[in-house]
């Protein structure tokens, strides 16, 4: 892993920028979306942010999140290792760290590169923070990097039918991914991988059956209006149509109980098969999957 924000803040002239590109050339190929058209202006960009002294101050709050960059490169091995385990032809891209004034991704990987844009990550004490509602801005913490992180790869391995748009395929799209980071972040409890409180997550765990029960006399999971799936699946601070205090994206937890209740009920399936599976209806049947009220 190269950090980049050392040399990101010796910047102080488009010569000195220039240099910087050319000496990490996939990273400003792919994350700044370097190209001859753009050139000198990200050339004559690069210094006026990075002489610009709130800028410069939530470098130094990153770099006092983030200190120890041995222990924080062993835990990204770490996750790798387990990815190469399930997944033997992965291949760990060069790693790269930055603080990109929240202007680029917080987090871009692709098989040539991984950057980790960490000033998203520094947490509440941060003097800027990303411009997020703040049910959002919860997972963006430096314990939230790493489940953030896991997501992202599965999408390299997370299947999915281009006709497949019900509410069902996307919970269980969604669950698929949160079981890969749960299987690449052992350690990793359920509320943070959901990005929930603990009290978020015991009320869904208490409540299985009624938010299960919703989507049955809803007739939820065959919908495919956009807008059925953005509120119970996408960002929202919380789903009142089932209850005030359920939170957002309870679809996606919906799909990770089906998945591991999928699993369960056929252990003979590796991960990789279960992300290469692209029948969320059959998971669903095959999972045998019925919350029993309590």
């Amino acid at each position: 892993m190269k950090r980049l924000e050392p040399a990101l803040f010796k910047i102080k002239t488009p010569a000195q920028a220039q240099q910087f590109m050319d000496a990490n050339r996939a990273f400003a190929r792919y994350y700044l979306q370097r190209q001859p058209a753009n050139e000198k202006e990200l050339a004559g960009g690069l210094p006026q942010l990075a002489t610009n002294a709130a800028f410069q101050q939530l470098g130094r709050e990153t770099a006092a999140a983030f200190p120890d960059s041995t222990a924080f490169t062993k835990d990204l091995g770490e996750l790798f290792r387990r990815v190469h385990y399930y997944f033997p032809d992965f291949r760990v891209p060069p790693t790269v760290t930055y603080v990109s004034g929240f202007l680029n991704k917080d987090i871009y990987v692709n098989d040539s590169l991984l950057v980790l844009s960490l000033d998203w990550f520094v947490g509440p004490k941060a003097s800027k923070r990303p411009d997020l509602p703040q049910y959002m801005l919860r997972r963006y913490t430096p314990t939230g990097l790493l489940p953030m992180l896991a997501q992202n790869v599965s999408s390299k391995y997370n299947r999915h039918e281009l006709t497949a748009n019900t509410v069902l395929d996307a919970m269980v799209h969604a669950g698929k991914s949160l079981y890969f980071a749960s299987k690449v972040l052992p350690c990793a409890p359920d509320s943070l991988l959901m990005g929930y409180t603990g009290r978020e997550l015991a009320g869904l765990e208490d409540n299985e059956a009624r938010v299960w029960g919703h989507f049955l006399e809803k007739n939820l999971l065959y919908a495919t209006t956009p807008f059925l799936l953005q509120k119970y699946v996408g960002e929202r601070p919380n789903v009142p149509e089932i209850d005030k205090t359920c939170p957002g994206r309870v679809g996606q937890w919906v799909g990770l109980q089906i998945v591991r209740k999928y699993v369960a009920e056929h252990p003979e399936v590796s991960l990789a098969r279960l992300m290469a599976e692209k029948d969320a209806q059959r998971m669903l049947n095959e999972s045998h999957y019925r919350p029993k009220r309590q």
